[in-house]
């Protein structure tokens, strides 16, 4: 007579052990160490269990990774949006890109080192893309004011993420030389300086958006009126 030989899990330190409690742990050791200190052998110590037990409640370090990269998406869609119009609310999503992606700088770099930084921010994206389509773009429009905003973060975030924070424009290089070129002593001392980086991705981001998002003021669309009644006599 057949028998049927059932699954049995592998034995933890104890049942209750769930994906979510694995999740918790995983993303606690990406927030602590960074994306390298995420092991299947680690999280597994941390937990008090066999690494069995883990691909067993979760799967291999790329499913544990895909869960983590899961669970930092879910935060970002509950952002808050804030704003009268178009560009201040196009702006507030751009804040946020860039607000999460340092705060959660790690897991921003585990994303990228698994080519999933697309599914870390698909909840901004749609929200942007939402935003956008009330203002009344569609389709290639609302396509690549998306890029051009979410390509001028990534900039300045790699500045932000770096060592030396930016540095200045004129590091390496001889100051004596250079007086000799035909630069001012303002122009040459503003470049030795760091980079404000808040202040300059405000006026950088701001200015991608304004390219691109209509803006709906009664006074610029008087104006743009008047413009083109006059040049139509």
């Amino acid at each position: 007579m057949a028998t049927t030989t059932a699954r049995v899990a592998p034995q933890g330190r104890r049942a209750g052990l769930d994906h979510d409690e694995v999740v918790d742990h995983a993303l606690a050791l990406v927030v602590e160490g960074g994306p390298d200190a995420l092991t299947m052998r680690k999280l597994a110590a941390d937990l008090d269990v066999t690494p069995t037990t883990i691909y067993w409640h979760v799967g291999s370090r790329d499913e544990v990774v895909a869960a983590v990269i899961d669970r930092v998406a879910q935060t970002y869609a509950d952002a808050e949006v804030v704003g009268s119009t178009p560009r201040e609310r196009m702006m507030s999503l751009a804040h946020t890109v860039w607000d999460m992606a340092l705060t959660n700088r790690n897991v921003t770099s585990l994303a990228h080192q698994s080519g999933a930084t697309n599914t870390l921010e698909a909840h901004l994206e749609l929200a942007m893309a939402r935003e956008l389509e009330a203002a009344g773009l569609r389709g290639d429009d609302v396509r690549d004011a998306i890029r051009a905003v979410l390509m001028c973060i990534a900039g300045f975030l790699v500045v932000a993420f770096r060592v030396d924070g930016g540095s200045n424009a004129l590091q390496g290089h001889d100051a004596a030389d250079l007086a000799a070129d035909s630069l001012s002593a303002a122009t040459l001392a503003a470049m030795s300086e760091r980079p404000d980086l808040p202040a300059l991705f405000d006026r950088t981001v701001q200015a991608v958006v304004d390219s691109f998002v209509p803006d709906p003021s009664p006074t610029r669309t008087g104006t743009q009126s008047a413009r083109t009644k006059k040049a139509a006599r």
